[in-house]
């Protein structure tokens, strides 16, 4: 019997596995869409094209197909072409009603709007946002929003630096699910974080955090270039887990409102029982305060569920800072100031000037990968030698001290010259 082969992305695999809890019944069709971040509706056909399909359901069935709207590039650049030459400084409306009435092109406005700002001609205008705000009610199951922030303050008794505080709280629950000391809020504090978490509920559907460099690049660019990511954006997107950047503190004011919590409570019980290191604080966090926070001021959520989902993927691996590097000719790869030597035995072939990427671990261990697979070598203990280094001994030679006599043959003739002048005189 001739068996198909399904290709299937992660998200893909991720969305059957979900369909067929619902199909099973452990699920409802409401909890499905919130894991799916889907409406109702789209859920329901999803469960009856897998029910008719199998898991070639799953797949979107244009997958490979060009759209059926798609406009010829040779029409595009014919649009183009007219637009440079007659309505260069029209507004898109403007420039669609002339395409319309006197050229008979038919297109879209907002196809042309798309087509003028891609060729320099227009510039969007942002809407200007407005400052009213108003409470957003919970979300209803835990596991559905995570709020995450850092705060420096001077927690530690006896201390004169500040000490960083990364904590989470459930938006649904209102429960500190993380809280943990670190030295900084950089990325490798936020992916330590982030992995005992994940180890201990599962993913989450999404985080709500802020624009803190670590978490977002803002950089000008990086608006009109989607592809720039932080490593912690590239690290979620892998997992799955949306990522709502907040626009001011008020918009994700619980963990706001927790930081002023714990700066009038936290401060005063580490004082009182005289914690100095964070590796007190954190074992007093863990054991003692999270769950007294907990019991006092959790609410009880709308929804019964847990939403987080099951981790299938390597969190050494996805919780890693990951550079790419070029091989040398010595098929060495330098990485911060270090130098790796591959070894001759790969599990793959490996071609000088050929990208690697390597991967920094939490715990500082280096890892280098190309297509997929990890790579064998070693850490030379110095910088390697050029070539032309290993070449300069063999083609000089080192000076000798000793000096020929006066009467040596070498001289005889100069000494000679020397004396008929001195004697002329």
């Amino acid at each position: 019997m001739h068996k198909e082969t399904i290709t299937m992305t992660k998200k893909e695999a991720e969305r059957l596995l979900i369909i067929n809890n619902l199909i099973e019944k452990r699920i409802n069709g409401t909890d499905a869409s919130k894991q799916l971040n889907l409406c109702l509706r789209q859920v329901k056909r999803l469960k009856a094209k897998v029910l008719r399909l199998g898991p070639k359901g799953i797949i979107h069935s244009n997958r490979g197909k060009i759209g059926n709207r798609k406009f010829d590039q040779i029409f595009i650049n014919k649009v183009k072409t007219v637009i440079n030459e007659k309505y260069p400084y029209f507004t898109p409306t403007m420039a669609f009603e002339h395409l319309r009435d006197e050229d008979k092109i038919g297109i879209n406005k907002e196809t042309v709007r798309q087509l003028m700002i891609d060729e320099k001609l227009w510039v969007g205008k942002k809407r200007k946002v407005s400052e009213y705000r108003c409470q957003r009610e919970r979300k209803d199951n835990f596991g559905e929003m995570e709020q995450f922030d850092g705060s420096y303050e001077h927690w530690l008794y006896g201390v004169d630096e500040e000490q960083c505080l990364l904590g989470s709280i459930d938006d649904a629950t209102g429960k500190i699910t993380q809280l943990q000391f670190e030295k900084s809020e950089g990325i490798i504090p936020v992916f330590s974080f982030w992995k005992e978490y994940i180890e201990k509920y599962g993913k989450p559907i999404a985080i709500y955090l802020d624009k803190f460099a670590t978490y977002k690049v803002n950089h000008k660019n990086a608006e009109d270039n989607k592809d720039m990511l932080t490593h912690f954006e590239k690290s979620a997107k892998e997992l799955d887990v949306l990522l709502i950047k907040a626009n001011s503190p008020q918009a994700k004011g619980r963990i706001e409102r927790l930081w002023k919590t714990l700066q009038t409570r936290l401060i005063k019980e580490m004082r009182y029982r005289k914690i100095k290191t964070i590796e007190e604080a954190n074992s007093f966090l863990k054991d003692e305060f999270v769950p007294w926070f907990n019991s006092k001021f959790a609410v009880v959520p709308k929804g019964k569920k847990d939403l987080h989902r099951k981790n299938n993927t390597n969190l050494e691996e996805v919780f890693s800072v990951k550079k790419e590097r070029t091989i040398g000719n010595d098929f060495v790869v330098r990485y911060l100031n270090s130098y790796y030597q591959l070894e001759q035995e790969q599990p793959l072939a490996v071609l000088k000037k050929s990208k690697v990427t390597v991967e920094t671990r939490i715990s500082g261990e280096v890892k280098i990968k190309q297509r997929g697979k990890y790579l064998n070598f070693f850490t030379l203990p110095e910088k390697p030698k050029r070539e032309i280094e290993t070449m300069v001994p063999a083609l000089t030679r080192k000076k000798s001290d000793w000096k020929p006599p006066a009467d040596h043959p070498w001289k005889t003739g100069s000494f000679k010259r020397r004396e008929a002048i001195i004697n002329s005189r």
